[in-house]
């Protein structure tokens, strides 16, 4: 193969449709993001204290849908 079909190739591959291991780690980071808030929602005030966050900074980043970061 010439180095130009190597960079045909590669440019080719670099547009195709996302692979089913992305959208599986795009699934997981979703599902960490969805216990990692519900979590934030069950701590007391005093953990929050703890971390430097209120109540509102805690009902804002849990009010997110879970595709946002």
């Amino acid at each position: 193969m010439s180095i130009m079909n190597l960079s045909l190739a590669n440019h080719r591959s670099s547009r195709r449709a996302p692979r089913l291991g992305d959208l599986w780690k795009l699934v997981v980071e979703w599902h960490q993001r969805v216990q990692s808030r519900q979590e934030l929602m069950n701590l007391s005030e005093s953990d929050l204290r703890d971390i430097g966050l209120s109540r509102c900074e805690v009902e804002r980043e849990t009010s997110k849908p879970f595709w946002h970061r």
